[in-house]
């Protein structure tokens, strides 16, 4: 049995973040007096600047954040340090940044949260982890011209995305001749072993069954068909895995790979597509909005503003230049005509032992890398 990420990270956050508010102590006591303190003054930081747009904003934004001279970034973006590195290069602010997987990345916010400890001045990271940040109030509003040019589905409560990662069916061009047209084509015997599934693609799964009961089919009929495209899968753990599988031409289609590490990949040389020429891509993809967020109780909250203005600006090219697709379409836009489809954020949040289940069972029908 395999077990999934999602529900059981989150749950078991929020569970030691409950357990860490059991009792308290003269020094947590001072602790939690001095972030409330911290967090009245980043909020009148925030209301200064979310107001203003422009050189105004600029202007304003890079006094002030000279003045605090440095922040702090939690992130779990593997291709943050380039933007990091140009940010510091025009303002002459430093960055200190821990990264880590994104669900690492959650539990030490709830931590030092409930022990009232100042660590991320921003936080960049996934969808699902920032949704529990939001849920338990860590995060503060972002507002702007810079914002409302973001994609519809990347303005979420609390945060704001910087990137989406995209879901795409991606294939071996020596292997596969004849790509699939859709993900009801790999359910065929005729794929048998010549398909993979990624272990912890529980947001995928989730946004594929919404949008097969948007066409008319049910719930239980869209699980059925998933359960048969496991059958002719071999299951993999992570993304960065499964794409030097589908390079190295261990399985011939990858149903949920990034389409970043295909474009990747295939600019180095490796036979990988997810579109090629007059080959359609399988939709819809799935898009999953990663983001960046202000926390309310920050050191550094200009220098934090001015950094996610640039995500949203400078950051955008460097995004496409290591072939990530950021939230700010603009001209060449990879999406550009595509059907795509997001996974249910709130669901997920909500129901994540349902959602977790429900994808174990259906993974747990294929096999597993190595097994063979």
């Amino acid at each position: 049995m395999r077990k999934h990420v999602l529900g059981g990270v989150v749950g078991a956050a929020v569970a030691a973040l409950v357990l860490a508010g059991c009792g308290g102590s003269p020094s947590t006591s001072t602790a939690s007096a001095s972030s409330d303190k911290a967090a009245k003054h980043a909020q009148s930081v925030y209301d200064q600047i979310n107001g203003l747009t422009g050189e105004a904003r600029t202007k304003k934004l890079v006094a002030m954040a000279t003045k605090e001279g440095e922040f702090n970034l939690y992130t779990s973006n593997t291709d943050i340090q380039d933007i990091v590195d140009a940010f510091s290069d025009k303002y002459d602010i430093d960055v200190n940044v821990y990264r880590a997987n994104s669900e690492t990345v959650l539990q030490r916010v709830l931590q030092e949260a409930k022990a009232s400890f100042q660590g991320a001045d921003l936080i960049e990271t996934n969808a699902g982890e920032l949704n529990v940040m939001q849920s338990e109030g860590l995060l503060s509003d972002y507002t702007g011209a810079l914002r409302d040019s973001v994609r519809p589905e990347g303005q979420k409560d609390g945060w704001t995305a910087d990137r989406f990662n995209v879901f795409v069916v991606g294939w071996n061009s020596k292997l596969v001749k004849t790509p699939p047209t859709s993900l009801e084509d790999l359910a065929d015997p005729k794929w048998k072993g010549k398909v993979s599934m990624e272990v912890g693609d529980v947001d995928w799964f989730a946004a594929m069954i919404k949008y097969y009961e948007s066409k008319g089919m049910s719930e239980d009929d869209a699980i059925a068909l998933f359960d048969k495209i496991a059958k002719n899968a071999k299951i993999v753990k992570g993304h960065t895995v499964q794409g030097e599988l589908l390079s190295a031409g261990q399985f011939g289609v990858a149903t949920s790979i990034y389409s970043h590490t295909v474009d990747k990949a295939e600019h180095e040389g490796a036979p990988v597509e997810w579109r090629s020429g007059s080959v359609q891509p399988v939709q819809p993809v799935v898009i999953r909005p990663n983001g960046a967020a202000l926390v309310h109780n920050a050191k550094a909250p200009a220098a934090a503003m001015l950094f996610m203005d640039f995500l949203l600006t400078d950051g955008q090219k460097l995004l496409k230049d290591v072939y990530r697709i950021g939230s700010v379409p603009g001209q060449g836009d990879p999406l550009a005509g595509l059907e795509t489809t997001t996974p249910p954020e709130k669901e997920l949040l909500d129901d994540a032992e349902k959602w977790d289940g429900l994808y174990e069972k259906v993974t747990d029908g294929g096999v597993a890398t190595g097994d063979q």
